[in-house]
């Protein structure tokens, strides 16, 4: 099977195609760096809990294993080669928590007075000096308090997201190149990088068909996923501002999540549904009983809790008010863009 290289853009053209990006820019402040509450204890004064997902696939979901096998190998005789998902024993599809926390981490970084969680070391000397990774786990930016840093585990883990239902549909990935930062218009302000780059939602991903890309395994519109976040010793405004990053500040920023590969061509829309939490009803007999039950919020009471966090987040302007509002325009869902048509 050869793969065709897809028409560029017409170079005599004077107006480009739209970006199907946006930059999100820093705060103008610095970051506050302060030590992490630690991981010895659970805090009476703090909020611990699972919180039960449901995602539901918008636009076709791809997220890469890296392994490309024999079509036959997984039920599509008809195709040659084709790239993997990761799959369950029952043969459904499954996304890493790993790439789920990658995912909600970035938007919590944009959103957040936050340094940047990880760097490409060629463009170091790009990055504004206060964006730059935090190294020292005594002095740790807002989001790495929270996911995580050299040394600093976070205070947060999600599970493997299991599709609720067994197969997959084949799909073919169009070849996607390496972003143009030579185009400085468009990445640097200044001299600087200009912020954080993030691909809108679009009602539907790219699919040119064989001829035009790579076969690869796929969860499809209408697809459902769920999984677990489990977190301690959040304040309140910690839990407020991930519930912003997982849609659930509505009906004012109705933020939909980008997963796994295929991005810059409408690939990995998925919207949020939290479906119940769990929480210790008291820390100290979490740990004198093995018969001590969580208490389980739902519905109204759980749309309650959610609220309250949330006005937290903004109370302590934890969460920036800028920087939501020009990501809530990239990641808002639903959208009517179309996705891109040619080379950008």
């Amino acid at each position: 099977m050869t793969t065709q290289r897809p028409r560029p853009f017409n170079q005599s053209s004077e107006t480009p195609a739209p970006k199907p990006y946006a930059m999100v820019s820093f705060p103008k402040e610095r970051p506050q760096l302060q030590q992490p509450i630690g991981q010895d204890k659970y805090h009476e004064n703090r909020c611990h809990g699972i919180l039960h997902l449901t995602l539901k696939v918008q636009t076709a979901l791809h997220v890469a294993t890296g392994v490309v096998v024999m079509g036959s190998d997984v039920g599509q005789k008809s195709i040659p080669l084709i790239k993997t998902m990761m799959q369950g024993t029952e043969g459904q599809l499954i996304i890493p928590g790993s790439s789920l926390k990658g995912v909600v981490r970035s938007v919590y970084e944009a959103i957040t007075n936050s340094t940047l969680a990880v760097i490409t070391p060629r463009y170091k000397n790009d990055i504004p000096p206060e964006r730059l990774p935090c190294r020292d786990k005594q002095r740790l930016c807002p989001a790495s308090r929270v996911f995580g840093a050299m040394d600093w585990q976070g205070l947060i883990h999600f599970t493997d997201a299991r599709c609720k239902s067994a197969g997959f549909r084949a799909g073919f990935i169009p070849s996607l190149y390496r972003p143009r930062s030579e185009a400085k218009h468009n990445y640097f302000k200044q001299g600087k990088v200009a912020g954080r780059k993030f691909y809108y939602h679009t009602i539907k991903a790219v699919d040119k068909g064989q001829q035009q890309g790579f076969p690869i395994q796929q969860a499809v519109k209408e697809f459902v996923f769920t999984t677990r976040l489990h977190y301690r010793n959040l304040t309140q405004a910690e839990l407020g501002t991930l519930l912003i990053v997982l849609g659930q500040d509505q009906p004012k920023y109705p933020i939909a999540l980008k997963v796994g590969g295929g991005k810059p061509i409408g690939m990995g829309t998925m919207t949020v549904e939290i479906t119940l939490l769990e929480q210790p009803p008291n820390l100290r007999e979490r740990y004198l009983s093995y018969e001590s039950k969580p208490t389980q919020l739902a519905g109204n009471q759980l749309q309650q809790m959610m609220q309250k966090a949330i006005a937290e987040a903004h109370r302590q302007q934890l969460v920036q008010s800028q920087q939501l509002q020009e990501l809530a325009a990239v990641l808002k869902y639903p959208t009517d863009r179309e996705p891109p048509e040619n080379m950008y």
